[in-house]
């Protein structure tokens, strides 16, 4: 798989890519090993330039920056907080299947939580600025367009008619994912990690 070409038909053509999706072979390690251990990097170098080296202000507490060793360590479990979100997605999106009417596939309900994260993965290069994070959230918000055409390109031969409960109730069980992800790492990370700018 070309990497490149994968981001660029994924973001910008999606429908047509999640047709070249569905008809490719390949196993579960290798989406992972060639395509999201890449991506997920993006957010958390990011993270790791902007919050060791550039700062960002918290409201009542004024400009901050983490020191080299908090923020690797931030990185690094934001790295692995998106790898195993989007591992625990594609279980959970296989798990359901059968309540859709859909036919249970591992390999394509992971094609499904990999590739729909694309756009947030390649999005998360606005952490290099913090202030400019939020335009992350832009990303996450297409990637969960992209995850409903995936829905709807039938790679789990959804029904069209309980496409969108699949994808809702999918949806909500990622935004409870991120939201524990966020809050164990806001825990970890936020008390007391900084020093002043």
């Amino acid at each position: 798989m070309d990497i490149v070409s994968r981001v660029q038909g994924i973001l910008l053509k999606p429908k047509d890519e999640w047709v070249k999706i569905k008809e490719e072979s390949t196993s579960v390690s290798q989406l992972f090993t060639s395509y999201a251990m890449i991506l997920a990097a993006i957010p958390s170098i990011a993270q790791f330039i902007g919050l060791a080296m550039i700062g960002h202000r918290i409201p009542f507490r004024g400009a901050v920056r983490y020191g080299i060793g908090r923020a690797f360590f931030f990185a690094l479990f934001l790295y692995i907080g998106a790898l195993v979100g989007a591992y625990v997605l594609g279980i959970i999106i296989n798990a359901l299947a059968s309540t859709f009417g859909s036919k249970q596939n591992q390999i394509n309900a992971m094609k499904l939580s990999v590739f729909s994260m694309t756009a947030a993965w390649v999005a998360g290069i606005f952490h290099l600025i913090p202030v400019l994070g939020f335009l992350a959230i832009l990303g996450s918000l297409y990637g969960l367009y992209i995850l409903y055409l995936g829905f709807s390109a039938t790679l789990m031969e959804t029904p069209q008619d309980k496409v969108l409960a699949y994808f809702l109730v999918s949806l909500v069980i990622a935004i409870v994912i991120i939201f524990v992800v966020n809050m164990i790492l806001g825990g970890i990370f936020l008390v007391g990690a900084v020093s002043s700018v």
